[in-house]
């Protein structure tokens, strides 16, 4: 591990000042994987500024009913509690979803968020990487790539975003509060991860400088019927090879609102916009949910040891969505 200056800031403001005084910064729990990176000598942050003392741990019911969770709550804290558990299920299970009851002992909401990629190539100093070191090239897309993306990937870069929780939240329509010494701003949670295109070495589209500090959940009718479907290689303490995040509202047969979020299938949380499009209106059953498959994985292109993901993604999305209906009397 490289040198660096270690700065444990009193509060969220001194915090910003620290990082917006120290080019290369990094915050520590800006990234649950961040000290791995940094032993691996991946990431080479010139000062780690610790916010783990920061009143950012807690999770307060909004007037109208939504829920603002702070940065720094654990996720086994917020998987169990009871509002979340009642008003949107499908992040419960999320979380539970993922690492282990240590990892998420020890686990954030904000670096949750902005944990890197777990591409084998990327902690390979002698491989090819373009999101480590921009230029060097994609070892991924002719070396093991079973894990990389089917949507939204390019030449540059296949990597898989791998939250469990990230893809709950955007199918929640959550929103992060960011700050910097500059000030304020709300991003959606849809918008907060980016593609690869030309610069995968961006993973999201924050600053250098700014925190994220909470995230929004808006009150949602449709939450109440939610569920969040993983599909991995063992039980527990692995990522998907493809995940479904959807919530579903039928009203005398047809369905009157629909969410849905697909996980291990792009380098970011994939709002299935297209899926939902067809869904609305369309009458709850079998037919309309493989319709609605189909047209949201139309664009997916697969590599040789990945195309099966494709398949997999479309039954996922129809059967997290016939779980939610079977029974339903709505």
């Amino acid at each position: 591990m490289r040198p660096f200056t270690y700065v444990r800031p009193p509060d969220v403001d001194a915090s910003l000042r620290a990082i917006a005084e120290r080019p290369g910064a990094r915050f520590l729990g800006g990234g649950t994987n961040l000290v791995d990176l940094m032993r691996q000598d991946v990431e080479r942050p010139a000062a780690l500024i610790d916010i783990s003392g920061l009143p950012l741990d807690t999770v307060e019911e909004l007037p109208g009913g939504g829920l603002r969770i702070g940065a720094l709550v654990r996720n086994s804290r917020l998987a169990v509690h009871p509002l979340v558990r009642e008003r949107w299920p499908v992040l419960s299970q999320a979380l539970l979803a993922g690492a282990s009851g240590q990892v998420r002992n020890m686990a954030t909401v904000g670096g949750n968020l902005l944990q890197r990629t777990r591409c084998l190539y990327f902690t390979d100093h002698t491989a090819g990487c373009n999101k480590r070191e921009p230029g060097t090239g994609c070892d991924a897309i002719g070396g093991f790539h079973r894990n990389a993306a089917v949507l939204g990937a390019g030449e540059h870069c296949v990597a898989t975003h791998p939250s469990d929780m990230a893809v709950a939240l955007v199918a929640l329509d959550a929103v992060a509060d960011v700050r910097s010494v500059r000030g304020s701003r709300r991003i959606p949670l849809a918008e907060l991860h980016r593609l690869p295109g030309e610069t995968p070495q961006r993973d999201t589209v924050l600053a250098a400088d700014e925190l994220i500090t909470a995230v929004e959940l808006p009150p949602s009718a449709v939450a109440a019927a939610s569920a969040y479907r993983k599909v991995r290689d063992r039980a527990s303490f692995a990522f998907a090879l493809v995940s479904v995040a959807a919530a579903i509202e039928v009203t005398d047969g047809v369905v009157s609102g629909v969410r849905i979020a697909l996980g291990g299938v792009a380098p970011k949380p994939w709002r299935a916009r297209e899926a939902e499009r067809v869904l609305t209106g369309a009458p709850a059953g079998e037919e309309s949910f493989r319709a609605a498959a189909a047209a949201e994985l139309a664009p997916a292109v697969g590599l040789p040891q990945n195309t099966f993901k494709i398949e997999l993604a479309r039954r996922a999305v129809v059967a997290a969505l016939r779980g939610l209906t079977e029974g339903s009397t709505a």
